[in-house]
């Protein structure tokens, strides 16, 4: 294409002398028609060409950090355990139960009205809801977070450059009559704070404490977990997200699992720290640790919490620089899971629960307004 371009350019010149000379130029103008109608057609093959290119960049996912373990979804190695399941003395009921018998939790009236894996929570299951959401915003002003409520519809190209499409298309929800998306994350929408913006050195660490309602199909995940409010369509979360300078995103991702880890122990639940291995990192990520809680109804550890490196992989797509030393650099981009409202109020229900059935909540959960006990009606 350069090669024509410039050819045509040559050829322009000389119809330009011949028509000042008073020479025929027909010739050289037919040649320039040719050569403008071979451009067109080179043009459109070479859009095709770029567009195939930019679908295959956007699906590169970012490269692990060298210390993330090898393998894939069943290869996290673990990091620490805290704190031991405790021995109830008696067999555990499962939050389905627990919040069920003390009406907080009605699974059949959403079925009816939404379908499979929504759920109406009420009355005591609602107050603890609102205390782990300030149980997870004093901690995160206290390390620096600023809160924000972030739009949960975004278009396209917020999807595109946090990490999310192409491969989690099938679990986000769209308005195709709006071209906008249903976040899964506050992350997307936190991300974008700063997209196409030079930020100040001085002005970093950037931190912020997402609070929204997410919403995720959750295709492929038939026959996983369809019991209670593990792995449902609509829940609530407090995310993190952090812009830093690059030396300092390790020293950041630590710190956001230290909010974590303050979180859970809080909550006075058993947990563990996990290292994701690079198979089940996802596109944007360069390292990953998951806490997963003790929940005695499953007999099991499971995920509540993920914090990611992201390092330049989001900054590029998003163009969010820095300026420092006369030159403009990208940023590191983090982000970590404060609370998973719904999976920390089954740790929390079943880890605290009693013989009666009832459920004494932690002093941490009543310091934010949550009852002291739930107990069956």
């Amino acid at each position: 294409m350069e090669a024509l371009r410039a050819e045509r350019a040559r050829i322009s010149k000389a119809v330009g002398a011949a028509r000042r000379e008073g020479r025929d130029s027909a010739a050289e103008e037919a040649e320039a028609r040719r050569l403008g109608d071979e451009l067109a057609r080179g043009e459109a093959e070479l859009r095709e060409l770029e567009e195939a290119r930019d679908q295959l960049l956007w699906a590169l996912p970012n490269l692990p950090e060298e210390a993330a373990p090898p393998g894939g979804e069943e290869d996290a190695v673990e990091v620490r355990r805290v704190g031991e399941p405790s021995d109830l003395g008696f067999p555990p009921r499962d939050h389905v139960e627990l919040a069920t018998a003390a009406g907080g939790l009605d699974l059949e009236a959403a079925a009816r009205v939404s379908g499979a894996r929504f759920a109406y929570l009420l009355g005591p299951l609602v107050r603890l809801q609102t205390a782990l959401v300030g149980l997870a915003l004093a901690q995160l002003e206290e390390a620096g977070f600023t809160p924000v409520v972030p739009p949960v519809l975004v278009r396209e190209e917020a999807m595109w450059a946090t990490g999310f499409f192409p491969t989690d298309r099938a679990s986000i929800y769209e308005t195709a009559a709006d071209d906008l998306f249903l976040v899964g994350t506050s992350e997307v929408p936190l991300a974008g704070l700063h997209g196409d913006q030079i930020l100040a050195e001085d002005d970093l660490p950037l931190r912020y404490g997402g609070i929204s309602t997410c919403f995720r199909r959750e295709a492929g995940a038939a026959g996983r977990d369809t019991r209670g409010i593990f792995r449902v369509h609509q829940f609530d979360k407090v995310e993190m997200f952090s812009f830093v300078l690059p030396e300092d995103s390790p020293a950041e991702h630590l710190r956001i699992l230290d909010v974590q880890e303050r979180i859970l122990r809080a909550c006075e639940v058993p947990y563990r720290v996990v290292d994701i291995a690079v198979g089940d990192l996802g596109a944007s990520a360069a390292r990953k640790f998951d806490c997963e809680a003790w929940m005695p109804g499953q007999g099991a550890y499971r995920e509540v919490t993920s914090c990611s490196n992201c390092t330049d992989y989001q900054a590029r797509r998003l163009r969010c620089r820095v300026r420092r030393d006369g030159e403009t650099r990208m940023v590191h981009t983090l982000n970590g899971t404060a609370v998973a409202v719904g999976r920390m109020i089954i740790a929390v229900l079943e880890n605290h629960q009693r013989e009666d059935g009832g459920v004494t909540l932690p002093e941490a959960l009543r310091a934010h307004g949550a009852p002291a006990e739930i107990v069956p009606r």
